[in-house]
C-alpha cells in the first residue's frame, strides 16, 4: 500500500468512532402520532414527557418531539405516519387508531404504542412477553372491560334494560369493541343498540337515536375522538342520559361514571419505553406492558342531577367520588 493511501485509511479508521459518537449524541426526534387533538390530550402529553424524563430525556434539551394530531380524522393518519418516516424520526409513539399504520410504514424506525386492543390479536406483536418485531408498548385492553362496565351500569341504573353503545366506525378496533360489548350485554340480560359517530353532527344524531329507542343508558367506546368529547357530556346532561366512559377525564368534566385504566399512567409508561428505546433497548425484547390497576370514578353531583341513587356498596367500590 502506498504511503498516501495508508495515511488516508488510517485517518478514516481514527475519525469514524468520533463521527459515530457525534451522530449518537445528536439530539433525537420523537414522532408523536395521535388520533385525537392536542387540547384533549394535553394532560397525557405531560405524562408522556414525565416518563421520558425518568430515562434522562428532557424535551428541548436532549430530545425533540414532532407532534402529529389527526383531530379525529383518522383518514389523515397514514399521511402523517409517512411524513414522520420521511423526517427520519428516531422513534414513533402512536396511540390506538394510529398504532397499526405506524407499525406498517415505519420500516426500521422503532414504534412504541398505546393501544386499547389486544396487540397480539391485531398483529402488532408476536407475543406480549417477546414482541419479536420493531414495535412494543402498553395496552389497556379496554375491550375486555366491557363486562365490568355493563355490570356497573346495571347496578347504578337497574331500569336501563336497553343500552346504547356509541362507537366510532373509523376506529380500527370498533368491530372488536362491539363484539365484547354485545357479549357483556347478553351476560347481564340487557339489550344493546349500536350507534356510530365520527363527527359532532353524528353525536347529535346519536342522542336523537337514544330518544327514539328509549334507551336507558349509554356506553361510550374508548376512542380518541369520543372519549373526551365535551359535546357528549353536554348532551347527556341536557337529555338526562346516564353515560359510562372508559377514562376519568369526562367524569371530572361532568360525566356520570367511568371504569378503566389511568390513561395518564399509561402514557407515562409509554414515555419511559420511548426513552429506553432511545437509550438502545431492543423493542423485540421489551414486553408489552399491561395495566395492573383499574379505577372506578363516580360523579355524585351528576348522579343526583339524574335522580340516581348510588348505593353504599357501589360507593365503597369507587376509587374516586366527585362531589
Amino acid at each position: 500500500m502506498k504511503r498516501r493511501e495508508f495515511v488516508r485509511a488510517l485517518g478514516a479508521a481514527v475519525t469514524w468512532p468520533f463521527a459515530a459518537r457525534a451522530q449518537k449524541t445528536e439530539r433525537p426526534t420523537i414522532g408523536f402520532l395521535n388520533g385525537s387533538s392536542a387540547t384533549a390530550y394535553a394532560a397525557y402529553v405531560q405524562a408522556f414527557i414525565r416518563g421520558l424524563a425518568e430515562t434522562g430525556y428532557k424535551v428541548g434539551e436532549n430530545v425533540a418531539i414532532e407532534y402529529r394530531w389527526a383531530d379525529g380524522h383518522y383518514e389523515r393518519i397514514s399521511e402523517m405516519a409517512n411524513d414522520l418516516v420521511l423526517r427520519h424520526v428516531a422513534v414513533i409513539a402512536a396511540n390506538t387508531p394510529a398504532a397499526r399504520t405506524a407499525e406498517r410504514v415505519a420500516g426500521n424506525i422503532p414504534v412504541v404504542f398505546f393501544t386499547g386492543e389486544d396487540p397480539v390479536a391485531s398483529g402488532l406483536v408476536t407475543s406480549l412477553n417477546r414482541p419479536g418485531g420493531n414495535a412494543t408498548g402498553v395496552t389497556s385492553m379496554f375491550g375486555a372491560l366491557a363486562a365490568k362496565q355493563v355490570g356497573l351500569l346495571r347496578d347504578l341504573v337497574p331500569t336501563a334494560t336497553l343500552i346504547v353503545l356509541l362507537v366510532n366506525p373509523r376506529n380500527p378496533i370498533t368491530e372488536i369493541n362491539v363484539r365484547d360489548a354485545l357479549d357483556a350485554a347478553r351476560k347481564f340480560e340487557r339489550s344493546m343498540e349500536i350507534v356510530h359517530a365520527s363527527s359532532e353532527a353524528e353525536i347529535d344524531a346519536a342522542f336523537d337515536k337514544i330518544r327514539e329507542v328509549r334507551a336507558g343508558a349509554m356506553l361510550v367506546q374508548a376512542d380518541a375522538f369520543l372519549a373526551n368529547n365535551k359535546r357528549i357530556i353536554s348532551l347527556a346532561a341536557r337529555h338526562a342520559v346516564p353515560v359510562m366512559y372508559s377514562v376519568r377525564d369526562p367524569v371530572a368534566a361532568g360525566g356520570l361514571m367511568s371504569y378503566g385504566t389511568s390513561n395518564s399512567e399509561m402514557y407515562r409508561q409509554m414515555g419511559v419505553y420511548v426513552g429506553k428505546v432511545l437509550n438502545g433497548a431492543n423493542p423485540a425484547e421489551m414486553p408489552v406492558l399491561q395495566p395492573t390497576k383499574f379505577e372506578l370514578v363516580i360523579n355524585l353531583k351528576t348522579a343526583n342531577a339524574l335522580g340516581l341513587k348510588v348505593s353504599d356498596d357501589l360507593l365503597s367500590l369507587a376509587d374516586e367520588v366527585i362531589e
